[in-house]
């Protein structure tokens, strides 16, 4: 399971749900402006305070750039896949 943590104006953010678009790749989208979520308490749960902030199987990642690398060597699906 993927969730992503982003926020209306992130840049980052829409580019982590592309290429989980473009991978077919299902995820929970939470806006933390939506949810009325505050950076502190985006900090408590991942670890940083900043968007996006990307969790597979309930293991933050960080964020886009991250994804990016994880991507790139192969790894995304895998630990996607490793429950």
């Amino acid at each position: 399971m993927v969730k992503i943590y982003t926020s209306n104006w992130c840049g980052y953010c829409d580019a982590a749900k592309k290429l989980l678009n473009k991978l077919n790749i299902q995820y929970e989208e939470i806006n933390i402006e939506e949810i009325n979520m505050s950076r502190k308490d985006l900090l408590n749960l991942a670890g940083q305070y900043t968007v996006p902030q990307i969790s597979i199987n309930n293991s933050f990642i960080g964020g886009y750039q991250e994804l990016q690398v994880l991507y790139q060597n192969n790894k995304l699906e895998e630990l996607i896949n490793d429950q």
